[in-house]
């Protein structure tokens, strides 16, 4: 008798070690397959804040800036505006082509963009508003006053560091001419980055051909 109780016992013990060891097995498993996916989900958080990261140091650092505007005036109106541009300080190359100018006299806003018209300083013998490119009403011209390394030509106008270039608007061709007094604004849009601003009213008479517009 005491010995089928003492058999019994053991069974039991034998039981219950069994249970314990699938129990600890199971913990085991579903530990593992937890710390499985935290590794993964902070791997993909992390990749995540480096692009992220790295997305807004580029568009924070990179960008146009606006020199100066400058208007041809004709007969009481500026027919030309020229748009003097350089690139921030730190900033990436920015492709010109894949520019966008976006300019409002209050009653109308046109947007343009680059069509292959395109000079160099050399080509325009200092007049730069005769002899520049001034697009239509669908496009800028590019007019280049400094470019060291020959980054900018007419297929590919990348403008880098210590680039300096004119943008050439027909306001003829976009509003028939800007009179006196009149409220402009807009922005030169690059493909990424800060966009330079262009905002000015022009003087109440035009005493001169060449007017300095801010």
């Amino acid at each position: 008798m005491l010995k089928s109780s003492l058999h019994s016992e053991r069974k039991n013990i034998a039981a219950i070690g069994i249970g314990t060891l699938i129990v600890f097995i199971a913990i085991v498993l579903v530990a593992g397959i937890a710390a499985s996916v935290l590794v993964q989900t902070s791997t993909v958080l992390e990749m995540q804040a480096l692009k992220t990261g790295s997305n807004t140091v580029l568009e924070t650092s990179t960008g146009l800036k606006v020199e100066a505007v400058s208007g041809y005036n004709t007969s009481g109106e500026i027919d030309k505006i020229l748009v003097e541009i350089t690139l921030l300080a730190g900033s990436s190359p920015i492709d010109l082509s894949q520019t966008v100018f976006e300019i409002s006299d209050g009653n109308s806003k046109q947007v343009l963009r680059y069509e292959n018209s395109f000079v160099n300083m050399t080509d325009v013998n200092g007049d730069l508003f005769t002899n520049g490119f001034f697009g239509d009403n669908n496009s800028f011209g590019v007019i280049v006053l400094q470019d060291a390394d020959g980054s900018l030509d007419v297929n590919t106008p990348v403008i880098n560091f210590g680039d300096h270039v004119a943008l050439g608007i027909n306001t003829t061709a976009l509003f028939n001419g800007i009179e006196p007094r009149t409220n402009i604004n807009g922005m030169v849009i690059c493909e990424q980055g800060t966009p330079g601003i262009i905002w000015f009213i022009t003087p109440s008479s035009y005493s001169i051909s060449v007017v300095d517009l801010q």
